[in-house]
């Protein structure tokens, strides 16, 4: 990915092994940032990248005193290729903190690594896989993103009661996140009364879904589904030309704007499906409406509005700055005063107040939406109802929340 010009002149990418001591005496914290810039994902990747360079940029690429020193890694959505990425800045590159990954089963495994580098500290990018922090969690991995169950909050009871779906069908990539965002709808609809007959689980980076969209049943209401990149705009554009009929429910990044800013019919296909995340486009929030102004004017090849990627990057890297700032640049030794920090943080994002839980989760807003046309002839996600504050167990008690069970392809089920 060639970064934005503005970006170069701020960004010093560097490939030397540098050891944090010395990186600590010469002023300069090393800090590498790990997307999916190849494969199915890359788009995603792109725009968090975006989000990390606004952040670093408002921090004019200084925190706590000392100079920030950015070594970008890629990935391509597969855990190997996370870790590989991971150990490289880690343990080559020297970084002191690492901000990343995107992908779901990607955080579970650089959590994993995390226990193997208790002298570096991890800070999620957008991965929402459920266990990176609810299970097993590293000491030294931190997520100011909420996961995807957290994203689907409200969204199962909207498309039961509101838009009346009382049987959904799910067609859904066969990883961790989209196992979490599927449980993080069911819990909802499921429990209102809502049935799901039949679940498709596809590879990442499937191009043809003709089987999976005539085994969808005919009976359904709605299908709910949690693609993302190119694997949506494929489904999405093959549904219209199959001439799908039922309406959709989306998965936060199925109708995120890296999907709705694609070229294509995917238009016709998603206007009025409700979804639910992290962000909605339309919020008229000051704070919302300065991070898309400050969006547009720092990137001409972006999207119409910030994607949910360059959001979470954008705030995972300011809680870094943030935290850099109070203990004046020391990640000295085990880093212990800048993890205090970080455990401690709690500030105000472009979508409200951000804190996190005991397992280093965050507790944050989330976004009921609808997808709409405005005049620009540009799709964009409306907010239809802000859900204050959403904990990992969505408001059960830990112990009734933990006896669910491990989100997976058959868990949670209500045929």
């Amino acid at each position: 990915m060639k970064l934005h010009r503005r970006a170069l002149l701020a960004l010093t990418l560097a490939t030397s092994l540098i050891a944090p001591s010395v990186a600590m005496a010469d002023g300069t914290i090393k800090i590498g940032t790990l997307a999916t810039l190849e494969g199915p994902f890359t788009v995603l990747g792109q725009d968090s990248m975006r989000g990390v360079e606004l952040a670093l940029k408002e921090h004019n690429m200084m925190a706590g005193g000392m100079k920030l020193e950015i070594i970008q890694g890629s990935s391509d959505a597969s855990p190997d290729s996370a870790v590989k990425a991971a150990r490289k800045l880690v343990e080559q590159d020297g970084v002191q903190i690492l901000i990343g990954p995107l992908s779901g089963d990607e955080g579970l495994a650089v959590k994993d690594y995390a226990k193997t580098q208790p002298n570096v500290t991890f800070v999620n990018g957008t991965s929402a896989a459920q266990d990176t922090t609810l299970r097993d969690p590293a000491p030294n991995f931190f997520r100011f993103s909420t996961d995807g169950a957290q994203w689907m909050a409200g969204l199962g009871e909207y498309a039961f009661t509101t838009k009346g779906y009382k049987k959904a069908a799910v067609v859904a990539e066969d990883y961790s996140f989209p196992y979490t965002q599927v449980f993080g709808f069911m819990a909802g609809f499921c429990k209102a009364g809502g049935k799901v007959p039949s679940k498709s689980w596809v590879p990442i980076g499937n191009k043809d879904f003709s089987s999976v969209i005539a085994s969808i049943p005919d009976d359904v209401d709605a299908v709910y589904v949690a693609l993302g990149g190119a694997d949506a705009v494929n489904f999405l554009t093959q549904y219209q030309q199959a001439g799908g009929s039922a309406p959709l429910i989306g998965g936060s990044i199925t109708v995120d704007q890296t999907v709705l800013g694609s070229e294509g019919k995917t238009k016709d296909v998603v206007i009025g499906t409700p979804s639910a995340g992290p962000i909605s486009d339309t919020d008229d929030s000051p704070a919302w409406k300065k991070f898309v102004a400050d969006y547009k004017a720092a990137f001409a090849d972006g999207f119409p509005s910030p994607s949910l990627f360059a959001h979470g990057y954008y705030v995972n890297t300011t809680a870094v700055l943030l935290a850099l700032d109070q203990v004046k640049g020391d990640v000295s030794g085990d880093q212990a005063k800048f993890r205090e920090a970080l455990a401690k943080l709690s500030f105000d994002t472009p979508t409200g107040k951000v804190s996190l839980d005991k397992n280093r989760n965050a507790i944050a807003d989330i976004y009921l939406t609808e997808v709409t046309k405005l005049d620009d002839g540009k799709l964009y996600n409306k907010v239809v109802k802000v859900v204050p504050q959403v904990n990992q167990t969505l408001g059960m008690d830990e112990a009734e929340f933990l006896k669910l069970g491990v989100v997976g392809r058959d868990n949670p089920a209500c045929p």
